[in-house]
């Protein structure tokens, strides 16, 4: 099971930690993938959710377990032509996506398969009680602390 951290959350919703290099890597250090919110301009990587907001390179991503949400078309094409095989996607309001390393994004709500990642549980169960028994390759939430936990009980 991959555990992911939601825009590099783990122990719930925060605006002002969420997308930044320090939460990421804290994330990280936890034993967590990490998704994270993605916008190129002009050749430049950005974090930031809404809008572009913390500049990375390129090195910096390329060295972390990272689930990368495109959030313009310009990300898209970007990680599609690079020589680096980073893990990435795009999605609005899809109830499936399929990412670059072929693992389907499952939003909220929808059926789960072996191969997936279960995105925000919480929006369904605020208990988080639906994680216990999935069988699938990945969570992704801002409360995946919590999940590993309860998974880790049974």
């Amino acid at each position: 099971m991959r555990y992911i951290a939601h825009r590099g959350l783990f122990q719930g919703p925060n605006v002002n930690l969420e997308n930044t290099p320090n939460q990421i890597d804290l994330a990280i250090n936890r034993g967590y993938d990490a998704e994270i919110d993605v916008w190129v301009q002009d050749d430049k990587i950005f974090l930031g959710h809404y809008y572009p907001l913390r500049k990375v390179e390129l090195k910096w991503l390329a060295e972390r377990p990272l689930w990368i949400h495109c959030k313009n078309i310009e990300a898209v094409q970007y990680f599609n032509d690079i020589p680096y095989a980073l893990n990435y996607f795009w999605h609005q309001n899809d109830n499936y996506t399929l990412t670059s390393n072929r693992t389907i994004w499952v939003n909220p709500g929808n059926v789960l398969t072996k191969n997936c990642v279960m995105v925000m549980p919480e929006y369904i169960d605020g208990t988080l009680k639906n994680t216990i028994d999935v069988n699938c390759f990945g969570i992704c939430s801002d409360y995946i602390d919590k999940i590993r936990s309860l998974r880790n009980e049974i």
